[in-house]
């Protein structure tokens, strides 16, 4: 179980990521002591950090060059104060990533997965899969993308699952058809046609243009 420190003055954004983070098995817990949030580091000794640029005696680059003397521990900055300034200064002081806020729940924690992926390579299945702003949940089987659930079929999704599991890499029509032949019903080429054009009319439907790229004579990727 992945601990993550989240040093947010603002106490109900405090709260909401905590909790969403806790539901999806994270162990997460809320600076208190914004004196001396090493203290608090090395006691609670975190996988990654969640930190606001704005708070209460020193600011969040301060905690990150302080961070940085000691651990290699992915860091995102959380903050409003999103103007390209002080991303390339967050950057530049070791972190990891920059969301701005307001931001969705569900696009922090994809992002908090794929850093902890990359960081600690946790396994191949997760909950969320994100791509150009759109969430797949894996656990109920759904796309969101702007706040908005689009409605998928059970083969656009093992589709949509195959490709963004494999994102930046080509996908076979194969290995498509062998996808969704797990759905207990017969697929052939004809029909993996009819479904990948389908789904890809509900994803430029919704603002997701071209979001599916085919190579000719190799299969299908995201990028």
């Amino acid at each position: 179980m992945y601990r993550i420190l989240i040093v947010e003055d603002d106490r109900g954004i405090a709260e909401s990521i905590r909790e969403q983070a806790n539901m999806w098995g994270f162990t997460a817990k809320c600076a208190a002591k914004f004196s001396n949030i090493m203290e608090e580091f090395a006691a609670f000794d975190p996988q990654l950090v969640l930190l606001d640029i704005s708070l209460p005696f020193y600011n969040g680059y301060h905690w990150c060059a302080e961070i940085r003397k000691v651990s290699k521990v992915p860091v995102i900055f959380i903050s409003s104060a999103s103007d390209n300034m002080n991303i390339v200064m967050a950057m530049n002081m070791g972190a990891d990533d920059f969301i701005a806020k307001p931001f969705d729940l569900n696009v922090l924690i994809a992002k908090i997965q794929a850093l902890l992926r990359r960081t600690y390579d946790f396994g191949n299945t997760v909950p969320v899969l994100e791509h150009r702003g759109a969430i797949l949940n894996t656990g109920d089987n759904t796309l969101t993308y702007r706040e908005e659930k689009i409605s998928l079929t059970k083969n656009e999704y093992r589709i949509l699952l195959a490709l963004m599991e494999n994102k930046g890499k080509v996908v076979s029509r194969e290995r498509l058809m062998e996808r969704l032949w797990e759905t207990d019903c017969f697929v052939d080429d004809n029909t993996l046609t009819v479904n990948i054009n389908r789904l890809r009319k509900k994803l430029d439907g919704a603002g997701l243009e071209d979001f599916i790229v085919t190579k000719f004579g190799r299969g299908y990727l995201v990028e």
